[in-house]
């Protein structure tokens, strides 16, 4: 009997591992082509080592390659990513952190209702508030700039983030917070003393969700930027696209692997308060 569990596990491992490696070989295939020459990549194949290790692929990925009539590279607009999405995630947390409190421990009349709007906010497709919400950039005068970016992201994440803490907060008993009350806390000491400090994990989740998804967005990005703010994917999908000449296959993968690298650190940092998180109840309905 043991024997044959040992068997079957081995086989389940087998399996598993086989479809690790399926999952992460696009991932050594870039690897692999950013770190090889031209002349390699056209004399070998996409599995094989490079002969030559180089890094010049990254230089010019970072520094050097054409994004279109420019050619310098995807670094400033790297750092475009990182103004736009700082600011987007700390604030589209809080907000979604305090609306998740309001929801659900001072609910008011209406307050379903509320919830329920915000909620219909999550499935609302991108395409329908590109019009109307660049008319708002434009009254507001932040068209094409990075902040009018980030208050975009701000706005559309805050049905997300307001769900996230609203069903992490309805765990947390409701006695706590009158228990405050008695003791002669406010609105706001509760908030800030009470809940926040408990919040840590869904506070992750929210971090890594938004930071992700903000990150990684392309449509408002191409829509709501200019020609010195876009955001890094713009910047990717420019330069793959741009033709002068030989086509650069290993800048293409150095510049894609630079793009996505601020996601994969902030997932394997706190990769493990995001499961905390989704365990303790923030995503359930």
């Amino acid at each position: 009997m043991m024997k044959r569990m040992n068997i079957s596990r081995l086989f389940l491992y087998a399996v598993l591992l086989a479809f690790c490696l399926v999952y992460l070989m696009p991932l050594f295939v870039m690897v692999m082509t950013s770190l090889k020459t031209l002349p390699d990549i056209k004399a070998g194949n996409l599995m094989s080592f490079p002969q030559e290790w180089v890094l010049d692929a990254w230089y010019k990925a970072w520094g050097g390659a054409c994004t279109g009539i420019t050619c310098e590279g995807v670094k400033s607009y790297f750092w475009n990513s990182f103004k736009m999405v700082i600011p987007a995630v700390v604030f589209s947390t809080l907000i979604g952190a305090f609306n998740g409190y309001v929801v659900s421990k001072w609910q008011f009349k209406g307050s379903n209702l509320f919830f329920s709007l915000l909620l219909f906010g999550c499935f609302i497709p991108f395409q329908v508030i590109l019009l109307p919400m660049a008319a708002v950039l434009g009254k507001l005068g932040l068209a094409n700039t990075i902040t009018g970016l980030a208050l975009v992201h701000i706005v559309y994440g805050a049905a997300f983030t307001t769900l996230f803490f609203r069903n992490f907060y309805i765990g947390i008993p409701d006695e706590l917070v009158k228990a405050a009350k008695l003791d002669g806390a406010g609105f706001f000491t509760i908030f800030f003393k009470i809940l926040l400090p408990l919040s840590t994990p869904i506070i992750m989740v929210t971090v890594i969700w938004q930071f992700t998804a903000i990150w990684n967005d392309f449509l408002f990005g191409v829509v709501y930027s200019g020609a010195e703010t876009q955001p890094i994917t713009v910047a990717l999908n420019n330069l793959v696209n741009t033709s002068t000449g030989v086509k650069e296959y290993n800048v293409d993968m150095a510049a894609a692997i630079i793009a996505g690298l601020p996601t994969l650190v902030v997932y394997v940092l706190a990769g493990k308060y995001f499961v905390r998180g989704l365990t303790a109840g923030s995503v359930k309905g």
